[in-house]
């Protein structure tokens, strides 16, 4: 049996004995739009908990809208382009209407990049596009602070729009329960000492803190209190399915638009299982995601669920950027240096974690429970030992090894990576 894993741009085969037993997870199939230019269109004017974009538009001098940086397959092409024109429309100048990346702490987005990630050369051509620089203290201001103390600064150039409209990809996340909405908001376009003071292991260790789960989630309750002080905010908020079609759709206010995305996408994406297993195959959902090891954590989260206790879980990532910031490479280092024990020890008692060892305290959960193998052709012999896991050459032989092991010729595969969730529900 041959079995295509999500690996950069085009995949990666891997090729199972037709004796064994092959469990393939993926999405349940997903509607597919078949007009998404006029579905984003008719969206726009079927606001959910709030008026048309045309009402709300017609109030306003100018809109600041975030998007998502390069990380995320957000089909911005389709819907920057009658977004933007529905504000001209409602009589905005172009120059007023500011399109900001919401990179968080993530590097900038430019050239290139910059024209995939927004997805028409009108867009670019029309209206300012900025990134976000969460480092950058004189770029932003304070709306508040939350119940815990928590000092909220924002960028001051969404925060000051009149008219505020987030886009984003609702998909499992593997800390928040759910991508997009207030997510784009915070860490999005939060200032670096906001988004330490919320990235701490008190709200990671949690149970909650994890995929698919939005009650009683630490970050997702933290998250819309950073919404509640920045004031009315809307959102368009798009589900893509395997193949990155456009599923769903819809535009309103931000909370109650979100949750609706989330009540869709939620019946296609958890996956409820009965067993688990020892020898677990995934992906970090390829090209954009797979680009660094920093992502590819999500994918190794994202899977766990399917592992039995001293399993292996083999992971494929193309890892084509490297392995992500110096802090997270610091980070790793100190994971290595110290044991999982030790590092966990280490940070939780931080009031503000250091910058991306937050992703390293992320893959301790699955490393909790079993054996991490890594293949991928990208990475230095230094990175790879940064990593904490097996990093392996031979992919389907190491396979056939951890299937001997296990005595049974039984093994699950998860294509697509963290964008599909098993849910273990046996006893």
């Amino acid at each position: 049996m041959q079995i295509s894993l999500n690996y950069g741009r085009s995949g990666l085969t891997v090729n199972f004995p037709d004796d064994w037993e092959v469990r393939v997870i993926r999405k349940i199939p997903m509607p597919v739009i078949p007009s998404p230019e006029e579905a984003v269109r008719q969206a726009l004017e079927r606001g959910v908990g709030a008026p048309s974009l045309s009402t709300i538009a017609s109030r306003a001098k100018n809109a600041c809208i975030l998007i998502c940086d390069i990380t995320r397959p957000v089909p911005n092409g389709l819907v920057l382009p009658p977004l933007i024109k529905g504000l001209m429309g409602s009589g905005m100048d172009p120059g007023n209407i500011q399109i900001l990346v919401a990179t968080g702490l993530h590097r900038p987005n430019e050239g290139k990049e910059l024209e995939e990630l927004i997805g028409d050369p009108w867009v670019l051509e029309t209206v300012p596009v900025s990134n976000h620089f969460a480092r950058r203290l004189e770029d932003h201001v304070e709306v508040g602070r939350t119940k815990e103390g928590v000092k909220v600064l924002l960028d001051k150039r969404f925060v000051s729009a009149h008219l505020r409209i987030v886009i984003g990809l609702v998909e499992p996340h593997f800390m928040a329960g759910y991508s997009g909405g207030r997510k784009v908001v915070m860490p999005g376009v939060a200032h670096e000492s906001t988004i330490t003071a919320l990235h701490t292991a008190k709200y990671f260790e949690h149970p909650k803190s994890a995929n698919c789960v939005i009650d009683g989630n630490p970050l997702h309750e933290a998250q819309m209190e950073v919404l509640r002080l920045v004031g009315q905010t809307y959102a368009v908020n798009t589900v893509i399915d395997e193949f990155r079609r456009l599923s769903f759709v819809n535009f309103g206010e931000i909370e109650k638009s979100h949750l609706e995305a989330v009540s869709f996408v939620r019946p296609y994406v958890e996956i409820p299982v009965m067993e688990k297993f020892h020898t677990v195959v995934t992906s970090a959902a390829g090209y954009p995601l797979d680009r660094t090891y920093y992502q590819t954590v999500k994918g190794m989260v994202g899977a766990m669920d399917l592992l039995e206790p001293g399993g292996d879980l083999f992971i494929v990532s193309e890892i084509s950027e490297g392995f992500g910031s110096p802090e997270y490479r610091e980070a790793q280092r100190r994971l290595v240096e110290l044991g999982p024990d030790r590092f966990l020890e280490e940070i939780l008692p931080r009031e503000h974690a250091l910058i991306d060892e937050w992703q390293t305290e992320m893959q301790l959960k699955p490393m909790r429970i079993g054996r991490i193998h890594l293949y991928t052709r990208g990475l230095t012999e230094e990175e790879r030992r940064l990593t904490g896991v097996r990093v392996i050459e031979d992919l389907e032989g190491e396979i056939e090894e951890s299937v001997g092991r296990s005595g049974k010729r039984k093994v699950v595969v998860v294509p697509e990576g963290p964008y599909v969730v098993p849910i273990y529900k046996g006893s």
